[in-house]
């Protein structure tokens, strides 16, 4: 199982380091081999949060996660999006900025962190709304009854978490932005760009989970519908009618995938010029790091770990909240990488513990480790 799901991880991981090798020596292979291990610490929560959302594709999709998705991830957020970024800030031809990246990398990385605060708040108000559309949603299995019972009965609220995000944003950019950080990094005219950046994350958050939820509920009346249509045929002997794809659902499905995707991405990719600004090795490394975060999210769906450790789901959306605030406060302060990947590895491992307890509390009274423990319910342990 383990061979089948991270085989091509595994394969991906020889093939890179080997290129690292021949690209610049040993220095490079140390190089490529920390940032892959940067990737998947930062992203662990990542392939959490995927492998929920995955788990409600059928196979086809996973196989198009795991081939094409792979692809947007590595060469498009991971190799093609610094590029870009570079043209777009300093506004030049995508020729160029590549030209610039090889043969001038000093001046790439310092073109990249100046464009930070619009990455870091697209990406930071994304992943917050993520993190409040999930704390304000009342849930049958809470982990932390104390907050998340207080906070389900305030998500009763119409849109409030659009409030809160908008709030946010508005807070970041009237005051991280308008000072200049003490190393020069943020300068009042980033005000407008960050406003700016950070309406487009929540405008697609909700354009892109809006249609994904829309599709997803629309995939759930066929589901209902097909197998109210299969129970009335076998009553009558008549053959199962043919299932309908609902191919919609999926894409959009996929597409929120993807985006989520990008959002984790932005951290590692800023984090990575911490390490090396050769966009070469950064690719291989950051690479090498999706393939595993991406291998891991199919493991977890088809090992049915979710179900099995309910509280994981919760941890790794509080490791995205955590990561939203960083990300929204690193658009003046600078956060070392290492506290970033912590804070998501602590919660998670956090969530998993409290989830192994829960089992076997269940198991001693008789019960089963998806089941929902009405104690649990009443009480939010």
């Amino acid at each position: 199982m383990v061979l089948k799901t991270f085989g091509w991880s595994f394969a991906i991981t020889v093939l890179g380091l080997i290129a690292a090798v021949f690209y610049d020596g040993w220095t490079a292979l140390g190089l490529v081999a920390i940032l892959a291990i940067m990737e998947i610490s930062l992203s662990f929560d990542n392939a959490v949060v995927n492998a929920g959302i995955l788990k409600k594709m059928n196979a086809f999709w996973q196989k198009i996660f795991l081939t094409v998705g792979v692809l947007i991830a590595v060469f498009g957020m991971r190799l093609v999006f610094p590029v870009v970024i570079v043209a777009i800030s300093a506004k030049m031809g995508p020729v160029e900025a590549v030209d610039l990246a090889f043969n001038q990398p000093n001046r790439y990385q310092q073109l990249v962190t100046d464009a930070h605060p619009s990455i870091a708040a697209f990406g930071g108000m994304f992943l917050l709304m993520i993190f409040l559309d999930f704390i304000f949603e009342d849930r049958d299995i809470k982990w932390l009854g104390w907050l998340e019972r207080p906070l389900a009965k305030l998500g009763k609220v119409d849109m409030l978490s659009v409030c809160i995000a908008l709030i946010v944003l508005l807070v970041c950019a009237l005051t991280l932005a308008t000072h200049a950080h003490q190393h020069g990094g943020v300068h009042a005219d980033k005000q407008s760009t960050v406003l700016i950046s950070g309406v487009a994350g929540l405008i697609t958050y909700l354009v892109v989970g809006g249609l994904s939820s829309f599709f997803e509920n629309r995939l759930e009346e066929e589901e209902e519908r097909e197998q109210e249509a299969e129970e009335k045929a076998a009553r009558e002997g008549k053959p199962k009618s043919a299932v309908v794809l609902a191919g919609q659902a999926a894409f959009f499905m996929f597409l929120y995938l993807e985006v989520l995707d990008a959002s984790f991405s932005f951290d590692g990719v800023i984090g990575a010029f911490a390490i090396t600004n050769d966009i070469v090795i950064m690719a291989l490394g950051l690479g090498i790091g999706a393939m595993y975060v991406r291998s891991l999210t199919v493991y977890l769906v088809r090992q049915g770990t979710l179900d099995d450790y309910v509280y994981l789901e919760h941890g790794a959306h509080y490791a995205i909240g955590a990561l939203a605030v960083i990300l929204l406060v690193t658009i003046r302060y600078e956060i070392n990488e290492i506290i970033t990947g912590l804070i998501g590895v602590v919660l998670i491992a956090w969530s998993f513990f409290s989830s192994v307890r829960r089992n076997k509390r269940i198991a001693a009274e008789g019960g089963t480790a998806g089941s929902t423990d009405k104690s649990e319910v009443s009480s939010g342990v």
